[in-house]
């Protein structure tokens, strides 16, 4: 097995987090988008998340880029400024190597970092392993919406897990890492 590095993203890795990412919208529940996208897509997301400083992160090994996971703020207005929504994705042919744990404890690592206070995971909820991999990482499962997505034919149910990055007893509290 070889070696993960992890490291922030760069446009030349633009093309494979594409294909990454249009793997999964093709062929799993793990994005509920039914529409592949381009690498012009992918070219604006990463500079509007680069731009917000929200981390874009990739795993590479030898092969080029295995991974790939970003934050940003979980809904739009500022009274949830101190929460974050994160994503990590795994191409499929390297699921089952830690590649996800590894993306995700550095996102944990870099949200609390930058002062986050909660970091939220929305999954489908018959995605067993990631939400496994989440409670593993501390996540706690905090609700179940039925039916609230569709693809493939078939309802989806979301399952929300969040996990507090710090102990801080108000937002203007200093935030001290838990």
């Amino acid at each position: 097995m070889s070696t993960v590095q992890i490291r922030d993203a760069e446009t030349t890795d633009l093309e494979t987090i594409t294909a990454i990412h249009n793997h999964a919208v093709v062929h799993t529940t793990a994005i509920w988008n039914e529409d592949a996208v381009d690498v012009d897509d992918r070219t604006v997301w990463l500079a509007d998340r680069t731009a917000k400083g929200y981390p874009v992160i990739v795993a590479v090994d030898e092969t080029g880029v295995v991974g790939y996971a970003s934050y940003a703020q979980w809904r739009p207005h500022s009274g949830y400024r101190h929460t974050v929504e994160h994503s990590v994705y795994v191409r499929g042919d390297q699921r089952g190597r830690g590649i996800g744990k590894t993306l995700m404890t550095e996102l944990i690592v870099r949200a609390r970092g930058a002062g986050i206070h909660v970091m939220i995971g929305g999954i489908e909820s018959g995605n067993v392993a990631s939400i496994v991999l989440h409670e593993r990482l501390g996540f706690s499962e905090v609700g179940r919406m039925p039916q609230v997505g569709a693809k493939f034919g078939r309802w989806l149910d979301l399952s929300m897990l969040q996990l507090v990055l710090d102990d801080r007893a108000t937002p203007d509290a200093p935030a001290a890492a838990s």
